[in-house]
């Protein structure tokens, strides 16, 4: 797929890469070179690649120092895939004309396709020194940076291309691999110094939670604990892989663990009340658990939606409104959060307030279902492509 749109992003940065050739003393002011040129422009605009290729090399051989006959030749074989005879050429224009840009991305890219990664990316850097909105040149740069292993030079121009282009789903796809690559190279160097660390297993863990691979998460985090059973955060970071799992018993028994060694850790407090409520057990606890965790963490919107929950159980439903209010202002796309408050206003008999709740609510659950629906179409359009 990714080289389907490389080669689609490249066609159409070629349609912008055909120089006019400059009238130039001894060369582009001959009248057969004119003639040539309007040949090969001709058989190129009608798909004869071939004939422009031959009148170009007629040209160059009548005007060799012309150098955009070279960057236009250049482009030819490029799209024959001549990557060869491409960069051979691109190379000899520019050294009679250095400041070309279009003939220096072309020669990065020739380079590039070659497996000359190496010799791509000076090229391809000049060219988008060149021509910083060259995002084409810019993304070949950063496949070329990717394959050379220097992922912080490919995050940074990622990060320079999605500010120019914040919804363009593949920088943001190539960002997310480039941060798991640089987090396998701090893990190694982390295990190159100790690779039994705790630091090294919490990492581990925590990687493996990124990638929802909550079992293996589980392993590592349980060696930290066991090394470390007294370092503050470790008793967390397991019980929160436990969480993901379902396993409440064994979160709670890591949230308690980690509350004794740091009561300050509002986290393990809110979870501990979380756990109570999914468990069905006494809402009361539940209460005491995810107040105080409020308390000592104020901007914890997240808790407020168990505590509402909490106080509801317990028929406070104008306490629960409170904070269900806040918390969908700090998360509108959270669908429970409406329909939880949907409703505590049935309940305190604001029926227009619980209508417009529901109405959100139905909303939302309808935009995930489409955006699910659609993800599994692509998956499936996927595999049957790759078949």
């Amino acid at each position: 797929m990714l080289h389907r749109l490389l080669a689609i992003s490249c066609l159409l940065f070629l349609l912008s890469v055909c120089s006019e050739l400059p009238a130039q003393s001894g060369s582009g002011d001959d009248p057969r070179v004119q003639e040539l040129y309007g040949q090969a422009k001709t058989a190129q605009s009608q798909g004869d690649l071939a004939t422009a290729i031959a009148r170009y090399e007629e040209i160059l051989r009548i005007a060799p120092r012309l150098g955009p006959a070279y960057n236009n030749l250049g482009a030819l074989y490029f799209r024959q895939r001549e990557y060869q005879k491409a960069a051979t050429v691109l190379e000899a224009g520019l050294k009679i004309s250095p400041v070309m840009p279009s003939a220096s991305a072309l020669l990065g890219i020739s380079l590039y396709e070659m497996g000359e990664y190496g010799k791509a990316r000076p090229r391809l850097e000049a060219a988008v020194r060149a021509n910083a909105a060259d995002n084409n040149a810019e993304m070949y740069l950063v496949h070329d940076l990717t394959k050379l292993g220097d992922y912080e030079a490919a995050e940074t121009h990622l990060r320079q291309m999605a500010g120019r282009e914040p919804k363009n789903q593949e920088v943001w796809y190539l960002l997310a691999k480039i941060h798991m690559k640089l987090s396998e190279q701090d893990l190694a160097k982390m295990n190159a110094i100790d690779p039994h660390s705790v630091m090294a297993h919490e990492l581990s863990g925590e990687m493996m939670e990124a990638m929802n691979n909550y079992d293996g998460a589980v392993v590592e985090l349980k060696k930290a604990v066991e090394m470390a059973p007294q370092r503050p955060g470790t008793h967390y970071k397991l019980g929160d892989a436990y969480f993901s799992l379902s396993q409440w018993d064994s979160a709670t028994e890591q949230f308690q663990a980690e509350i004794s060694i740091d009561p300050a850790n509002c986290m393990a407090r809110w979870k501990t009340g979380a756990i109570v409520l999914l468990k069905n057990g006494d809402p009361e606890a539940a209460l005491a658990d995810i107040n105080r965790a409020l308390s000592m963490c104020p901007s914890l919107t997240d808790a407020r939606a168990d505590r509402a929950r909490a106080l509801i159980k317990l028929n406070r439903n104008a306490e629960a409104a409170t904070d269900l209010e806040a918390a969908t202002k700090a998360d509108p796309a959270e669908p429970s959060t409406h329909f939880l408050l949907a409703k505590v206003y049935r309940a305190l008999g604001r029926l227009q307030d619980a209508q417009a709740e529901m109405q959100t609510f139905s909303k939302l659950e309808e935009s995930a279902r489409a955006a699910t629906a659609e993800r599994a179409q692509e998956v499936i359009k996927n595999k049957e492509t790759a078949h």
